[in-house]
C-alpha cells in the first residue's frame, strides 16, 4: 500500500469524528486497523496493549460470573472498551508506513482540521448568531486533543526534524492556534502547557527546571488568584463566561458534597456528581466489585434524566466524564491499576543517543502526565469521538522506526580492515 492511500485513511479516521456518530467511527477505525495491520510488534507495544485487554477481559469474566445483563449493553460497552486498543494499533501501523513522512502528515490532517473548525465556528456566528461561549462550543465542539499536538509538533519542529519552510511554518501556527482558541477549552490550555514544558526538557530534574516549574505554578497562581478576585459573572459577557469556568477548575471535579437541588451548584460540579455516584454504588455491591468492578453492561444510576450532548435524555449512564470512575465501574481497583500502567509504559522512555528520539520521550511524557489530567475531566483514551489515541500510537510507532533507523544506519566496520598492529 502506497503513503497516499493511507494518508487519506487517515484523514478519513479523523473526519469520520465529525459526525458524531460512534457507531460510524469504531466501524471505520476498526476495518483501517485491519487493512494496515502488521505482524510484528515491539515489547513495549505489546505491554502497553496487554493493559487495555487486561481491562476489557477483568470486565468480561466479572460480567459472566457475577451479574447478568442484556446482550446490547455488553456490545456495548466491548466496542467502547476496545476503542483505545484499535486507536493505538492504527496509529502504530500508520506510523510505520509513513516513515519518516509520519509528523508531516500529523501536521497536515491538522492543519486541514483546523480549517474545518473555523469554518464551522464561523457558519454558526453568521447563520446563528452565536456570539457566547456556551453556543460557540456547541456548535464547534467543546475540545480537541489532537490540534494541541500538532500546534506543538510545527512550534518545535527543528526539534522533530520537520522539513517545513519559515513562511508556511507561520501560517500554519496561526491557522491551528485560533482554532484552539476557539474551542475555549481550560483542558487544551493546561494541555499546551503541560506539552511546552515537557518538549523543552524542563520535567527532568535540574537547577533551571526545578525553576521554570516553580515560575509556572507561581505565575498560575496569581492568575488565578486574580480571577477569583475578579469574580467574573456565570451569566455575564463573553469574557465573563470563561473566566467563570476558569475559576471553578479547583473544585469542579473534585467536589465531595453536591446539592442537586440546587441548579448552579449540580450543573458546575456534574462531574464530581457522578464520581460520587458511582464509588457509591460500587461500594454498595461489596469487596468483589471494589476489587473486579461491576462488569460488562454496568452502569451508573444518576437519580434523574439528564440531557447529554447528544440532546437525549438518561439516567443510567454507562460512562461518566471520568476515565478512573468508569474503570473503576467496569473492572474495580485492577482495572485502574492496569490503566496507570499503560500511562507509564507510554511515558517510558526509550533509550538512545538520537536527539529526535529523546525529543519524542519527552513529547510522550509530556502525553503520559496529561492523559492523568483528561482522563479525570474528559475520559482520556475512552472518550467516544476522539483520537488520542491513534495519535499516541502514532508517536510511539515513529519513535521505534527511528530507532531502527538509526541502528541500521550505524557502520558496521570489516574485520579486515580493524588494525591490529601492536
Amino acid at each position: 500500500m502506497k503513503f497516499k492511500k493511507t494518508y487519506l485513511l487517515y484523514i478519513l479516521c479523523l473526519v469520520v469524528l465529525l459526525f458524531n456518530n460512534y457507531e460510524l467511527t469504531f466501524s471505520v477505525w476498526s476495518i483501517s486497523a485491519l487493512i494496515t495491520l502488521r505482524s510484528n510488534f515491539s515489547k513495549q507495544f505489546i505491554y502497553i496493549i496487554s493493559c487495555f485487554i487486561a481491562i476489557l477481559l477483568i470486565s468480561f469474566l466479572t460480567e459472566l460470573f457475577f451479574y447478568e445483563r442484556a446482550i446490547f449493553n455488553k456490545v456495548r460497552d466491548v466496542t467502547y472498551l476496545l476503542k483505545p486498543i484499535i486507536g493505538l494499533i492504527l496509529g502504530y501501523n500508520l506510523a510505520k508506513k509513513y516513515g519518516n513522512n509520519t509528523l508531516i502528515y500529523i501536521i497536515n490532517c491538522g492543519v486541514f482540521l483546523s480549517i474545518i473548525h473555523l469554518v464551522i465556528i464561523l457558519y454558526s456566528i453568521l447563520a446563528y448568531k452565536a456570539l457566547s461561549v456556551s453556543e460557540i462550543r456547541h456548535y464547534g465542539g467543546y475540545f480537541n486533543d489532537f490540534e494541541p499536538y500538532v500546534f506543538i509538533l510545527i512550534l518545535f519542529s527543528t526539534k522533530f526534524n520537520i522539513a517545513i519552510s519559515r513562511k508556511k511554518r507561520l501560517i500554519y501556527l496561526i491557522i491551528v492556534a485560533t482554532s484552539i482558541l476557539c474551542y475555549l477549552s481550560r483542558t487544551n490550555f493546561i494541555q499546551l502547557i503541560i506539552l511546552i514544558l515537557a518538549v523543552k526538557g524542563y520535567f527532568s530534574l535540574t537547577i533551571k527546571s526545578i525553576k521554570i516549574i516553580v515560575f509556572t505554578i507561581l505565575a498560575t497562581l496569581i492568575g488565578y488568584t486574580l480571577i477569583y478576585n475578579y469574580n467574573p459573572k456565570r451569566k455575564g459577557s463573553f469574557t465573563d463566561e470563561f473566566l467563570y469556568k476558569v475559576k471553578i477548575i479547583p473544585i469542579e471535579a473534585f467536589k465531595t458534597k453536591i446539592n442537586k437541588e440546587d441548579w448552579k451548584d449540580f450543573n458546575d460540579n456534574f462531574r464530581s456528581f457522578e464520581n460520587i455516584k458511582t464509588v457509591r454504588q460500587v461500594y454498595y455491591r461489596g469487596t468483589q466489585a471494589v476489587i473486579s468492578g461491576k462488569g460488562l453492561g454496568s452502569t451508573v444510576d444518576i437519580g434523574l434524566n439528564m440531557l447529554n450532548n447528544d440532546q437525549t435524555r438518561v439516567r443510567y449512564y454507562p460512562f461518566l466524564h471520568n476515565a478512573f470512575s468508569t474503570i473503576f465501574l467496569k473492572s474495580g481497583l485492577l482495572g485502574i491499576i492496569f490503566y496507570l500502567l499503560s500511562i507509564y509504559l507510554i511515558s517510558k522512555k526509550m533509550v538512545s543517543n538520537n536527539i529526535q528520539i529523546n525529543n519524542l520521550n519527552n513529547l510522550l511524557l509530556g502525553s503520559g502526565m496529561f492523559l492523568i489530567i483528561s482522563s479525570w475531566v474528559f475520559m482520556g483514551f475512552y472518550l467516544k469521538l476522539d483520537s488520542k489515541s491513534i495519535l499516541i500510537g502514532l508517536l510511539l510507532g515513529y519513535r521505534e522506526y527511528l530507532k531502527k533507523q538509526s541502528v541500521n544506519s550505524k557502520e558496521i566496520i570489516p574485520t579486515s580492515e580493524i588494525n591490529t598492529q601492536s
